[in-house]
């Protein structure tokens, strides 16, 4: 799907089509493609199919945002609305709510038009309509998951809707839009092979994968931890030798590779590099920035917390035997960037990365390195690199998480957590006592945050496990060494991160969306 042209069909398949009984008026339409000259072929079905894909991922911005609003990333331009998220200030007219809400429906009514129609045809490879009838399901069930987990209740819908049904629908309780995850995710593997020619298609372990993701997101944890074994049962994948190069153009489509959103530069690019990068690479265009919480998640490389006494933690070379994952993830003082200059964000350093010499610089003396590459310094606004959207270690943790909480522990959950642990350009120590479930919780959870730091799933993680309460208050930066020899740890004044636990663990229904539709029911305490 690199060089996919068809993604233009996505304003055919998103368009109602019309005919009228007067002869005068049946003629064919000359300023799109009418739906009675198209719908007849199977390779209609497959450009129509194609044009769904886009629905996986919105943009690269939103993605690089949720764990910009996590306890592990800051939004670097506090005008932004997902700055008034992290502050608890956002409301039901907030942008973030509005459009998350929107770009999901949006990719429901594409994924039901291309059902509806589908169906109507008579396909020359029936076999070949049913797997792309599996992959569209996939599709919008990876909208119905980013809206169950964000918003709860939502109205549960399976067909194309006409103007008038959607101002009538009411919210459909939750518990019954994750049935209907599992089952169209159960009955897509079913028809989805192990491997598709064609990258970037979904495939079987893709649709088991997500169902493994939502059952843990909706806390049923046999069901994740079986549809998480038979991703592993598969046997078609397997972690990176090298997490270091994952997220960069030599890593694409290996077999860690579950899900991606596929990009091409020149043809349907993205910018993320230009989201994320260092100011002195590419100044004025950072957007967020991790925070020392982030930082001070990886252990030193001898397995222990850098809070352990005995863990040999030099607050004075702070960087120094740490989990090798933070300097493949995060880039901190004294690292060498992609230009070849040395990192130095120290406030006064005279760099473009010095803490406050722009609004876009880092305000916390780290910046994320995953997904910059060499190879789209030249136009950072047009790379070519996939997002991952779904990737074996995450699979392997769910299955670790999901035994855990469900009180099934055996041997298999260490193999999972120490198989992550010891990739080989990683190699921490591995798990080897049988603890408790509060115990291994807490390993697991630890895992999960520098593994997959700033990969858009830190925001959903702390909201499942109830704990973003815990997690407010000023926000905290680098630890730097001034000029009289004082260890100054950075912090954010002005800004603290506010969480209502009797409100905010459900977004607001968008106000937009009550004003059309008034069936449509608030969230407690919006």
């Amino acid at each position: 799907m690199k060089n996919l042209k068809y993604f233009i069909l996505i304003t055919f398949i998103s368009t109602s089509f019309f005919s009228c009984d007067d002869d005068f008026l049946d003629t064919v339409p000359n300023d799109r493609i009418s739906s009675e000259l198209f719908w007849q072929t199977d390779q209609d079905a497959v450009f129509a199919a194609n044009a769904v894909y886009p629905f996986l991922l919105q943009d690269a911005f939103s993605f690089t945002m949720w764990d910009a609003m996590s306890d592990i990333g800051h939004v670097t331009l506090q005008w932004r609305d997902e700055s008034l998220v992290e502050k608890g200030a956002h409301n039901s007219s907030n942008g973030k709510v509005a459009s998350e809400w929107a770009f999901a429906y949006r990719g429901i009514q594409a994924a039901n038009i291309f059902m509806g129609n589908v169906e109507k045809m008579t396909p020359q490879d029936p076999a070949l309509i049913e797997r792309l009838k599996a992959e569209v399901k996939v599709i919008r069930a990876y909208s119905y998951i980013r809206l169950a987990i964000l918003y709860g209740d939502v109205p549960l819908v399976d067909h194309e809707l006409t103007l008038e049904e959607s101002r009538e629908l009411t919210r459909t309780p939750v518990e019954q839009v994750w049935d209907f995850i599992s089952d169209e995710l159960t009955a897509a593997a079913a028809s989805l092979p192990k491997v598709q020619s064609d990258k970037g298609r979904i495939t079987k372990g893709a649709a088991l994968a997500l169902k493994a993701r939502a059952m843990l997101y909706a806390g049923r944890y046999t069901e994740a931890a079986l549809a998480a074994k038979e991703v592993m049962d598969l046997q078609v994948y397997s972690l990176n030798a090298s997490y270091k190069d994952l997220f960069s153009y030599q890593a694409q489509n290996t077999a860690e590779i579950i899900l991606d959103r596929q990009f091409a530069k020149n043809v349907n690019n993205n910018n993320i590099f230009n989201l994320t990068t260092p100011n002195s690479i590419w100044p004025q265009v950072n957007q967020f920035v991790p925070r020392k919480r982030a930082v001070d998640a990886y252990q030193m490389a001898n397995g222990k917390d850098i809070t352990d006494p005995t863990s040999g933690f030099d607050p004075y070379n702070p960087y120094i035997n740490r989990d090798p994952r933070l300097g493949y993830t995060i880039y901190t003082l004294g690292d060498t960037l992609l230009n070849g200059t040395i990192y130095n964000p120290e406030p006064n350093s005279g760099t473009g990365d010095a803490i406050g010499s722009s609004e876009n610089s880092t305000f916390s003396g780290f910046n994320v390195k995953k997904y910059l590459n060499p190879e789209d310094m030249a136009q950072p606004t047009n790379c070519g690199i996939n997002i991952i959207l779904l990737r074996y270690a995450e699979v392997l943790l769910t299955y670790a998480e999901a035994k855990i909480e469900a009180n099934d522990i055996d041997q298999s959950v260490l193999d999972a957590i120490n198989e992550v642990r010891q990739r080989p350009d990683v190699n921490m120590p591995p798990i080897t006592v049988m603890g408790g479930q509060e115990e291994l919780r807490e390993i697991v959870r630890k895992e999960r945050t520098v593994e997959l730091a700033f990969e858009g799933l830190r925001y959903f993680d702390i909201r499942r496990w109830r704990i973003a309460e815990d997690l407010t208050g000023i926000i905290k930066g680098m630890t730097y060494e001034n000029n009289s020899g004082e260890l100054v740890t950075i912090a954010l004044t002005g800004f603290d991160i506010a969480f209502d636990k009797e409100r905010d663990y459900l977004w607001p229904i968008p106000n937009d969306e009550r004003v059309l539709n008034p069936n449509l029911t608030q969230n407690p305490g919006w």
